[in-house]
């Protein structure tokens, strides 16, 4: 009996040590441009690691979708999960999501627009973020007040245009200016034509509207629309060649807003584009000067963050140490945090669209696991 369970014992406890050996979310090899690694080979603890992705597979009410994490440039942490999406525009349904399933970006696709942007100035296109908005959308021109006039491109960036708007009702209500703007036949008139009710640049509005001013003021100067641009300057020098951006009901437009949708893994590039000062697998993609301009602080925005050109600007603090980061927030759970002194980037991705979890889930898994994971 005694040898029956020292042999029992024995099998439980080689079954214990391997299951704490298997590594947890190891990135799949894809032609994607993306090296791959072990976590603890960049300062990581897979165990930490291993702990997130259990406590989001046991926890279905988070709607967690897709969890990312790389390191110095390479790729550590993989997961994806099942949950309920809802694509922009389309009822909400069942999905199975993995790194070929592409998912809604929702307002990070405000900080591609940014990016595009930024290679917009460098390329001529705009002579630089002062200008103002009416010189760059003269056929708008019977829309200008003198209180208009003083927008500016900057102002459109920090979300300070000053102009009566309100995407604090949900997207649902018909009254949310983002919705009225997207059912809008002229999305850009629309925005245009919304009083002013602060001073341009003073005071932080959280603003559908300006990407899509940007957007406008972007084709006008070349003649296409802001996927096609994003498409030749953007995506293919980071080799991203899915993508789906969904349009206006009656401009027939892309969203430049929150219609961007990719594969996760692409989307993650965009963070270590951020990271790299503009660069990708040592290619110059955006100019250092805009990366520096983009995501320092440049108005108080809700709360206790920052705002900068469409990125937004927090801290944490882990183990009584701050930590700053940039981020592209977007609706539903759509994260991506930037961590300049950590050389770190992480995606999340979720379907929390109707729910209050969608504001701290995302903070949750970056300062409750992965920043307690990193080594400083």
């Amino acid at each position: 009996m005694k040898s029956v369970l020292l042999a029992t014992s024995l099998v439980c406890l080689l079954a214990t040590a391997a299951r704490a050996e298997t590594p947890c979310g190891v990135p799949g090899d894809q032609p994607d441009g993306w090296a791959t690694t072990a976590p603890a080979s960049v300062g990581i603890d897979p165990a930490l690691l291993c702990r997130l992705e259990t406590r989001f597979a046991a926890w279905q009410e988070a709607d967690i979708h897709a969890i990312l994490v790389a390191r110095h440039g390479k790729l550590v942490f993989e997961r994806y999960y099942s949950g309920f999406d809802q694509r922009w525009g389309d009822p909400a349904v069942a999905v199975t999501f993995g790194p070929d399933v592409p998912h809604d970006l929702r307002s990070i696709t405000k900080s591609v627009v940014s990016l595009l942007l930024g290679i917009g100035i460098a390329k001529g296109w705009i002579a630089d973020v002062e200008q103002p908005v009416f010189s760059l959308l003269p056929h708008y021109a019977d829309l200008r007040t003198p209180d208009k006039a003083a927008i500016t491109l900057r102002d459109l960036l920090t979300m300070s245009a000053g102009l009566a708007w309100n995407e604090d009702l949900p997207y649902a209500d018909p009254a949310n200016s983002e919705t009225r703007m997207d059912q809008a036949a002229d999305p850009c008139r629309f925005v245009l034509e919304q009083p002013v009710v602060t001073t341009p640049g003073a005071v932080w509005n959280y603003s559908g509207g300006s990407a899509a001013l940007i957007a406008c003021a972007l084709r006008q100067a070349t003649g296409k629309p802001i996927d096609e641009l994003a498409r030749e300057n953007l995506f293919e020098p980071l080799g991203i060649t899915r993508v789906e951006w969904a349009r206006y009901p009656q401009a027939g437009d892309p969203v430049a807003a929150s219609g961007l949708r990719l594969r996760p893994r692409d989307t993650l590039k965009f963070g270590q584009l951020v990271l790299d000062k503009g660069a990708w697998q040592g290619r110059g993609v955006v100019p250092p000067a805009w990366i520096d301009a983009a995501v320092a602080p440049r108005i108080n925005g809700p709360s206790a963050f920052f705002y900068g050109f469409q990125f937004w600007l927090g801290r944490s603090l882990v183990a009584g140490r701050a930590v700053d980061w940039i981020a592209g927030v977007g609706y539903g759970g759509q994260r991506l945090y930037i961590v300049p002194s950590l050389d770190l980037t992480v995606l999340v991705h979720a379907g929390l669209y109707t729910k209050a979890m969608q504001h701290w889930v995302g903070d949750a898994i970056l300062n409750q696991f992965v920043l307690p994971a990193t080594a400083p």
